[in-house]
């Protein structure tokens, strides 16, 4: 089964973070993108939280129209049970989160519980739950927080919940990375195990809410890329079960520590960025930078809780459509002439699908191999398309190795910056290149293993190459015990005996 079709379906979207970010919120901006409800509500059904629990609404922050997302927490998580706490229970996680997340983010209760985190983000409006128990509050938040802890759901048991659900191999692919992130991070800080993170009761429904409907709808939209150039943090401090804690709240530090997120205080006493809304953008951002050269195809807004007084309480979310630079028009800052771009053709025309893109490069005989994958992997987070070393020899028969990467116009610079910060060249090249990109899609088949990812390549209507998920298939080999190949080779089975039918 293919994915509907949408016209923002495929392009490159954009987190502008300037007030912070929360599960809530973004899954405001997704549906004010034009992801139907409905897409999200489906997701909700197959992991037992119920379409009931989204309401989305229309509200004006700052001025400012946005899709206000509100969850209903009354009842539990349909089989999933509950259990009481446990004042030994998993030092620390499980005990402090119940994330709350009620993103009034910079309204954000203050009166953090340390577990079961309701995320609502006054700033964003909505429990984003995940600091597993973190009763997450922002001083001023437009819900009170509240002191009935409740049961307590496992880490684990959620997992399973997800990982056992009919949700669609890249709609789960997404939640789980979104949840692993949230519950390593809390394991991290307190001295626990995966095992022993529980969420509050309500922080889980929250939580299962924000994660797996955002999930769905970006799997719906199936970005080819994602950017932000930094998340707003906030600062001061927050009150949770432990006591005081200092803003940004640890668990998102740590997720954006882990994912190398680029972040910045935002000139606001409040939290403005929760957990939840950090292990989102570490799960989906490929490139920390700004937005890149592009056409603006939509622009959707997600609602926090509270008004703040210096700025719109929302998070905006752009898709982007790529704009091809044409051969008499290079890069300014290449300091070359019109019509001298070396390398481009003129008879290379945008209408005939081909993009440009730069490549940089430097040769390098002085540095350690045990450094090369420090420089390939800055390089990628500085927005390259692609990064390789090559084996050469130098002047006086040096052995040497040849750094190239690609990069569109707009991370030129910040991979340039990046190779000469983490290398010891003391310089490097570029030169424009052109580039074509076949069109691309998953497509979900069913297999004896389950649903499986196939990505199919295509130029116009013919099929160019298909190559199953590799990530989906060692899962799915993982939990029957079989060698991944013969998973892989299912999958490819299962696609061609649809493709025949087609």
């Amino acid at each position: 089964m293919t994915k509907p079709p949408h016209p923002l379906h495929g392009l490159h979207l954009h987190f502008d973070c300037a007030s912070g970010i929360a599960g809530d919120m973004t899954l405001g901006a997704l549906l004010d993108l034009g992801v139907p409800i409905e897409v999200v509500g489906d997701a909700l059904e197959l992991v037992g939280a119920g379409r009931r629990r989204l309401s989305a609404d229309r509200c004006v922050r700052g001025g400012v129209a946005a899709v206000n997302v509100t969850v209903a927490t009354d009842g539990g998580l349909d089989g999933l049970p509950a259990h009481e706490h446990d004042a030994g229970h998993a030092s620390g996680a499980a005990a402090e989160h119940g994330h709350h997340e009620h993103h009034g983010h910079h309204g954000h209760h203050e009166h953090h519980e340390h577990h079961g985190h309701h995320e609502h983000h006054g700033h964003h409006d909505e429990p984003d739950h995940t600091h597993l128990e973190h009763g997450h509050y922002d001083s001023g938040h437009a819900h009170p927080p509240s002191h009935d802890h409740g049961g307590h759901v496992h880490y684990r048991d959620l997992r399973q919940r997800i990982d056992g659900s009919q949700l669609a191999p890249d709609i789960k692919t997404l939640a789980l990375d979104i949840f692993d992130r949230l519950a390593r991070a809390e394991a991290k800080l307190h001295g626990s195990t995966l095992e022993t993170v529980a969420f509050h009761e309500v922080g889980a429904i929250d939580s299962v809410v924000d994660i797996v409907g955002t999930a769905a709808a970006w799997a719906y939209l199936a970005p080819r890329s994602a950017s932000c150039a930094q998340v707003a943090m906030g600062h001061g401090t927050l009150r949770c079960a432990h006591g005081i804690l200092p803003v940004p709240a640890p668990a998102s530090l740590e997720i954006l520590r882990a994912a190398g997120g680029v972040m910045t205080d935002g000139r606001c006493a409040r939290e403005l960025c929760t957990p939840t809304g950090a292990a989102i953008l570490a799960a989906t951002v490929t490139h920390w930078t700004p937005m890149p050269t592009g056409r603006a195809v939509a622009v959707g807004w997600g609602a926090g809780d509270l008004e703040l007084t210096d700025r719109p309480n929302v998070l905006r979310l752009c898709a982007v459509a790529p704009v091809l630079e044409r051969a008499l028009a290079p890069d300014p800052a290449s300091g070359l002439s019109p019509g001298l771009s070396p390398g481009l053709s003129p008879d290379l025309s945008p209408d005939l699908g081909q993009e440009q893109v730069w490549q940089i490069e430097a040769n390098i005989d002085d540095m350690s191999p045990e450094l090369c994958s420090v420089a390939l992997e800055a390089a990628f987070a500085a927005g390259a398309l692609d990064v390789w070393w090559t084996p050469i020899t130098m002047k006086k028969g040096r052995a040497a190795l040849w750094l190239c990467a690609l990069a569109p116009a707009a991370q030129r610079q910040a991979v340039m910056a990046a190779i000469l910060r983490e290398t010891t060249s003391i310089g490097v090249r570029c030169s424009p290149r052109w580039r074509r990109v076949l069109d691309r899609e998953i497509v979900t088949v069913e297999t004896a293993f389950g649903p499986l990812s196939v990505k199919v390549a295509r130029d116009g209507g013919a099929v160019m190459n298909a190559a199953p998920e590799l990530d989906d298939c060692v899962r799915a080999a993982q939990r029957h015990g079989v060698p991944a190949k013969e998973v892989m080779a299912a999958a490819m089975a299962a696609w061609r005996r649809l493709a025949e039918r087609a």
